[in-house]
């Protein structure tokens, strides 16, 4: 088991370090140009790559509040909050990699807390919080909305029928997602989940040689999802705020790169609560365009045109948008290697501690 577990280890490493190939050779700029944009950001790439750090802690603290709410089982071991930043980094460094909606770094997570709750309490906890991230997700666009409202009330972003439109979409799709989830935290959604990967063809006899094989398995972890909702609410919401939170913190990368432009909305306190709340706009309508768009491995082009139709659509100049692009493009380069690094020390720790016990 020790083995298997070790080889998939590397195989996962072994396909970040192919990401970031990837993803250095689909650049849309050359490595001149690339490097012009890093001397441009300067010392701002400091904060802007360092802000993740706080994010990241943000990100497993909620992952937290999830693992200690609910019930547990007699005997089940702590987990430190070092071992949970470390897997959420590693995660999202495959989740910044993978196609069809950034999933690849769950698996990845169910495999490494199971040595520290057991593999139904590491999945229902690795469902959960992934259910959470996607559900505060909705939260930040439904509420970007208001916040872009109250700016076109107040004449600081254009309004027009075309916008209007677009506004009502999104709240009607926030609205929508809001009832699923809640329907997913009420009766649980791995069974489902299982289900509808059946309606794949060629899948269908996996998923009912699964479910059969699973059944019990399965029904356990969707009590847990739905014991969480019903019988911990301090956890449950604790978590979707700070998962909230986490997105009003990212969007300090954008607010630092407006900065770096001049763009400050006058200057002074009120200056920058209005700059930043751009940044929160620009990052809530990527963010979304991106993730409808999420097939595409590391949403290859879909990043950088979010990036350049929000910040024009808000008045700024194109060009801005591209270097913000370009800029948080190298700021995930960078993070999925810090990733895949940790992953590879904490298995070459892993085999230091096995070869003390024995």
């Amino acid at each position: 088991m020790t083995w298997t577990k070790q080889r998939v280890n590397n195989l996962f490493f072994f396909f970040g370090l192919a990401a970031v190939v990837v993803m250095m050779l689909t650049f849309d700029v050359s490595f001149a140009d690339l490097w012009m944009h890093v001397c441009k950001a300067g010392y701002w790439l400091v904060p802007i790559v360092g802000i993740w750090l706080v994010i990241y802690a943000i990100n497993a603290l909620s992952w937290m509040s999830i693992i200690k709410g609910g019930n547990h089982a007699a005997g089940e071991r702590s987990v430190s909050f070092s071992r949970l930043y470390r897997l959420t980094v590693t995660g999202y460094a495959l989740n910044y990699a993978t196609p069809v909606g950034g999933l690849g770094g769950e698996p990845y997570r169910i495999m490494e807390l199971s040595k520290d709750i057991g593999k139904e309490r590491a999945t229902s906890s690795v469902i959960l919080y992934a259910m959470m991230h996607f559900f505060a997700h909705f939260w930040f666009w439904f509420l970007s909305v208001f916040v872009y409202a109250i700016l076109a009330l107040c004449g600081n972003v254009p309004m027009n029928w075309t916008v209007g439109v677009t506004l009502a979409f999104v709240c009607i799709f926030c609205l929508l997602a809001f009832y699923v989830f809640s329907v997913g935290y009420r009766n649980g959604v791995a069974l489902k989940l299982i289900r509808w990967i059946g309606k794949i063809p060629g899948l269908g006899a996996w998923s009912e040689r699964f479910i059969a094989a699973h059944a019990e398995m399965l029904a356990e972890i969707d009590r847990q999802i739905s014991d969480l909702h019903r019988q911990d609410r301090k956890a449950f919401y604790t978590s979707l705020i700070l998962e909230y939170l986490s997105r009003v913190v990212q969007s300090s990368e954008v607010f630092f790169m407006l900065l770096l432009f001049g763009i400050d909305s006058g200057g002074g306190i009120d200056g920058f609560i209005l700059t930043y709340l751009h940044s929160m706009l620009i990052l809530a309508f990527t963010s979304l365009f991106a993730n409808v768009m999420g097939f595409l491995p590391m949403q290859l082009g879909v990043q950088e045109g979010g990036f350049v139709i929000s910040i024009a659509a808000l008045g700024m100049s194109a060009a801005v948008g591209m270097f913000v692009s370009i800029i948080c493009r190298l700021r995930e380069i960078i993070w999925i290697l810090v990733g895949i690094m940790l992953m590879k020390i904490h298995a070459g720790n892993n085999d230091v501690d096995r070869v003390s016990e024995s």
